[in-house]
């Protein structure tokens, strides 16, 4: 899907320069992150036995009990999903 987004002001200040810069920040955000949530997914796996996929698989169709890890497990998931579709929405913006 093509999304198109314009950008104006009434300031002198060159914004290609800003907007370029505050994509390339919050790129960089997001790589943090998902590092972040990628340590924590690994923390969960190891402790657990068991892979983020197969534990999402489980948790969605009730064969694992909820408590306060697997809550917090399922909620990193999520997280990371969130996070690396923005960062693939952003790596591919291009500045015309």
């Amino acid at each position: 899907m093509f999304q198109q987004v314009t950008v104006t002001t009434d300031t002198p200040v060159a914004l290609r320069p800003l907007v370029e810069s505050a994509i390339r920040s919050e790129l960089r955000m997001l790589d943090l992150g998902l590092e972040r949530t990628r340590q924590r997914l690994h923390d969960f796996e190891a402790q657990y036995d068991m892979s983020s996929q197969e534990f999402a698989r489980r948790f969605a169709v009730g064969d694992i009990a909820e408590s306060l890890d697997f809550i917090e497990w399922a909620g990193e998931i999520e997280t990371y999903r969130r996070l690396e579709s923005h960062r693939q929405a952003l790596h591919g913006a291009r500045l015309n």
